[in-house]
């Protein structure tokens, strides 16, 4: 798509307040492929005060009319399904298929679902002698990665919406053009003007005005936590609320009685999905000490068969950060067994997918968020251990189970520290709460219960 050189506010794309713009580089081949503005303060304030005039009467908006907004909506993206994914494609170096298959096709999935929540949802309810209300929010500040642009956005759009909120959002300045399609398919699907506004920029200026924003009822933020840090102590400071969705070092345990040749091969995959750079992915795999060398060499030669499959990550910084990860993996005592620290092309942000054996619990490799190609396999003694080790980070936001028996995996689920956990390879599901515990964030999104951060409860008692 032609990149729009303004910014999508009160239902039309309107010029910045400054000349400051941010150029959009495609990752694969380090080509500038659209400019963007740079929205600053004066611009974010301009948006809420849009937002703000439009909240009143959108939220009076009948729930079932909303719904079929959303419904719109939803039809709209499904009908620029090609477009969305080449789009993402071009600005963050996914493989088409991986485009199609999950950039564009999700988000459809789940502004659906969040169109039939707004219809299906009991926005009051009796309670002894009470009646509780189920009110939005107010004014949403939404602030998105640039990792699943088109997701990110949707998963907290659309719920805003469904609630009765209104948004401002503010993207990821590495993968701005996907909104701005975003923008267009939501005036396109006859969203009231001032609902929805966009302001393209740079997180420590649009992004830091939005989260301080005093006419900011909710600020719903996806990124790291050291950011997420600073937007939850600003909102505690006005005392508006937070949902965090932060960082992840999930483990994949493999018990001693799990297919050991799947678990492994599964486990590979997921952590080479989108490059690596995905939050909830399993970088930690944890393997019983009598099947670890098996598993080590089943995880080398399924992550070199990515080489030629998976995108570079989104810029030379990150492609930078992730590759010192490796060299200090090695550094600190890791086994190289695949991939390793040195760019494999030289055009493109490319990192080799890469597995890191004799990892230790203690490793930086096993502690930090690496966001990249990067698999770090764990010996473990007993099932207690493999306890500890998966627990031992300060982050928990999802994981994987394996065992011959369900119930078995389902057993030692229940004793991770986690917002989310796959057992036996369990599929993805658009209408099941995700999250995370301890410092990979505050609230759920998706579902019914991402619908729920956006409301506030009222009650009147007879």
């Amino acid at each position: 798509m032609k990149a729009h050189d303004g910014l999508y506010i009160d239902g039309a794309w309107r010029p910045a307040a400054g000349r400051d713009e941010i150029e959009v580089v495609n990752p694969a081949d380090e080509q500038v492929i659209g400019r963007v503005p740079a929205g600053d303060a004066m611009d974010v304030d301009t948006a809420v005060r849009a937002a703000r005039a439009a909240l009143a009467t959108w939220a009076a908006t009948p729930p079932a009319e909303r719904a079929e907004r959303l419904g719109a909506l939803r039809d709209v993206l499904a009908a620029r399904k090609d477009e969305i994914a080449g789009t993402v494609t071009a600005e963050l170096g996914s493989p088409l298929p991986f485009s199609q298959a999950v950039h564009a096709s999700v988000p459809i999935a789940v502004a659906g679902s969040y169109a039939e929540l707004a219809a299906a949802h009991s926005f009051e309810e009796k309670v002894g002698n009470s009646t509780v209300l189920h009110e939005p929010v107010g004014v949403v500040g939404a602030i998105t990665p640039w990792n699943y642009p088109l997701h990110q956005i949707v998963a907290k759009v659309a719920p805003a919406l469904a609630a009765g909120c209104t948004v401002v959002l503010k993207p990821a300045e590495d993968t701005p053009l996907t909104a701005q399609l975003f923008a267009e398919a939501v005036h396109e699907a006859g969203v009231p003007a001032g609902v929805f506004n966009l302001v393209t920029g740079l997180g420590p200026v649009a992004g830091q005005a939005l989260a301080e924003h005093p006419d900011v009822d909710l600020v719903s933020f996806t990124g790291s936590t050291a950011v997420g840090r600073r937007i939850g102590a600003a909102a505690g400071a006005a005392v508006k609320k937070v949902a965090l969705e932060l960082g992840g070092k999930s483990a994949n345990v493999i018990l001693p009685s799990a297919d050991l040749a799947r678990a492994v091969n599964v486990g590979v995959a997921n952590v080479m999905s989108n490059s690596g750079q995905t939050c909830s992915a399993w970088t930690r795999m944890l393997v019983h000490r009598d099947r670890y060398d098996e598993a080590v060499e089943l995880a080398a030669a399924a992550a070199a068969k990515y080489g030629d499959r998976i995108g570079p990550v989104v810029n030379a910084r990150q492609q930078a950060r992730v590759l010192g990860y490796i060299e200090k993996g090695v550094a600190e005592g890791a086994r190289l067994v695949a991939g390793g620290p040195e760019a494999p092309r030289e055009q493109g942000y490319f990192v080799s997918p890469t597995v890191l054996a004799d990892v230790t619990p203690e490793m930086t490799v096993a502690q930090e968020e690496i966001f990249g190609p990067v698999l770090s396999v764990l010996r473990y003694e007993d099932e207690e251990d493999a306890l500890r080790i998966a627990n031992g980070t300060v982050y928990g936001l999802a994981g994987a189970v394996w065992a011959g028996e369900e119930s078995e995996a389902v057993a030692f689920a229940r004793r991770m520290d986690t917002g989310q956990v796959d057992i036996n390879g369990g599929r993805f599901n658009p209408l099941a709460p995700f999250g995370g515990y301890k410092q990979s964030g505050v609230g759920r999104e998706l579902g019914s219960h991402g619908l729920a951060e956006y409301l506030q409860t009222k009650s009147l008692q007879f």
